[in-house]
């Protein structure tokens, strides 16, 4: 018995040393509750919205009021013709529209019904059903108030158009996710513990000393794993096109360069996380931290990042795969251009120069 607890506490002892079993024991669980418990959720708040009213009298407004002070959604724009409408979608600035038909309060008094047409951007179908299900029921509460008010039964009937996925697909929002956590996966987790498994059997070493160039012999880790991810890349969409029916309506070299501007945002990454990790399992433990968990949490493919607290949706600015998400979605499903995807581009070059940075300053460090 006083065996077994001395084994014990001797383990004990060990664990407490060691910084990285700590780091899983303690910090890892603290971190998935926080991330689960203010990521998933279904719930919509302020969600941005365009009004297109042709009629402009008090019953249109007074709905509009009705729908805005709901606190479900927030007014980004008031339109004034139907191109209009079609321009802030496809620039993603809204997730729905709710457009007024002319002489709204007018035929709503007449003929005791009149149609208010719903237009919701179902690139993300989950978001598209449930702003629309909101809305609906705001809307039958205002017709309720009213027949109340009246003594009449009047009606207001919604017609709901689904933008982008009139077939509401579900695999419109998840191939754009699954090609984000594949790409992620392969290029950058493969290359950090590759690289990791360089330095912990002191291979890299030996490397360094040989006539090779510090920039040849990373060049050389990681174009293998460019290459793969490039092939999958293709094989993913491919299926999508052919086997899902998932439309690519951008251009294909703007589709080209999304992908291979991701590529190199989680290779730069999975550099990064090499030159701070001495063991493959080091690698592995900040991979999970920095590369599954964000892509599938914090990058808006499952769980909206408008419905997160604002203090998560700041740490989701500087997840690779959130904006490579958006821009995607934009080339394949609303057939953007350049023009409107140039902000996601731009930040993701900007990730790659930092990443590429901190890994130079990092290595450095080391070697001196």
């Amino acid at each position: 018995m006083q065996e077994l607890k001395s084994f014990i506490i001797k383990e004990f002892r060990h664990i407490v040393r060691d910084k990285r079993a700590l780091l899983i024991l303690f910090v890892m669980p603290v971190i998935l509750v926080i991330l689960f418990g203010y990521a998933i959720t279904n719930d919509i708040n302020n969600a941005e919205i365009a009004i297109l009213d042709n009629s402009k009298d008090e019953l249109s407004i007074g709905l509009t009021n009705k729908i805005v002070s709901s606190g479900y959604f927030l007014q980004k724009a008031s339109l004034q013709t139907n191109k209009e409408l079609q321009e802030v979608f496809r620039s993603g600035k809204i997730k729905m529209a709710i457009v007024f038909p002319p002489g709204f309060a007018q035929t709503f008094y007449r003929e005791k019904n009149v149609q208010i047409q719903l237009i919701a951007d179902a690139s993300d179908l989950n978001v598209a059903i449930a702003l629309s299900n909101y809305a609906h029921s705001i809307i039958k509460d205002y017709q309720n108030e009213l027949n109340k008010d009246l003594g009449q039964t009047l009606l207001f009937e919604t017609t709901t158009k689904m933008l982008f996925n009139p077939e509401q697909k579900g695999v419109y929002m998840f191939v754009p996710g699954v090609l984000a956590l594949i790409m992620m996966l392969i290029s950058a987790l493969m290359t950090a513990v590759s690289l990791a498994k360089e330095k912990e059997t002191g291979t890299m070493r030996v490397i360094t000393v040989s006539p090779l160039s510090p920039i040849t012999i990373i060049t050389g880790k990681v174009i293998p794993y460019l290459v793969i991810s490039m092939i999958d890349t293709c094989i993913i969409l491919l299926m999508a096109v052919f086997i899902f029916g998932m439309p690519i309506n951008g251009n294909l070299f703007l589709l080209a360069l999304v992908n291979l501007m991701f590529l190199f945002a989680a290779l730069s990454l999975g550099i990064m996380i090499a030159s701070f990790a001495e063991t493959q399992q080091v690698a592995l433990i900040m991979s999970i931290v920095l590369l599954f968990l964000p892509t599938v949490l914090l990058s808006g493919f499952i769980y909206p990042i408008k419905n997160m607290p604002l203090w998560l949706q700041v740490i989701c600015q500087v997840s690779p795969a959130k904006w490579f998400i958006e821009a995607i979605k934009s080339v394949m499903i609303k057939g953007t251009g350049i023009q409107d995807i140039w902000m996601q581009l731009s930040v993701l070059l900007g990730m790659i120069i930092v990443m590429i940075r901190v890994s130079i300053v990092q290595s450095k460090k080391k070697v001196s």
